[in-house]
């Protein structure tokens, strides 16, 4: 970031990615309400806000969507079983009575085929193979002389 913001603009800029609406960010930031409802934008236009607000956005967005590296070790951690479910149980007791017990159990097969089968298929191990003959064409001259 080339400029430093104040801590009110830094504050502005947090409230605008909450909500959206420049007025109420500039207000929540404690600008005063007849500056917030005609200069407001001109917050959001300024090169450092906007730049710190789009920084920002890039931490949030990494920090929430999953990158490939940590989907590839989900995979590969419910392929191996060492992801569990955990499972609830409903346990009789006897006379009108019973409890609910918890268990918590390994990936089951079919889960533990499909992320192998995702794992694969990112590795391009399962090809569909085709065998293709190359056919060189003859060309016969079979043309009769014009006489």
């Amino acid at each position: 970031m080339s400029k430093k913001l104040s801590l009110k603009q830094q504050k502005f800029a947090d409230e605008y990615i909450i909500t959206g609406n420049s007025e109420q960010a500039a207000i929540k930031a404690g600008y005063s309400k007849s500056y917030a409802r005609g200069n407001a934008h001109k917050l959001v236009a300024k090169v450092s806000v906007k730049n710190y607000i789009d920084e920002r956005l890039e931490e949030i967005k990494s920090e929430r969507v999953a990158d490939q590296q940590e989907v590839m070790e989900y995979l590969t951690s419910v392929m191996r079983g060492e992801v569990e479910d955990e499972q609830f149980l409903v346990v009789g007791d006897g006379e009108l009575g019973s409890s609910v017990e918890r268990h918590n159990k390994r990936s089951d097969t079919n889960d533990r085929t499909k992320a192998a089968e995702l794992l694969g298929k990112r590795y391009v191990m399962w090809t569909d193979k085709q065998q293709v003959e190359n056919i060189t064409p003859v060309f016969v001259e079979d043309v009769p002389d014009e006489d």
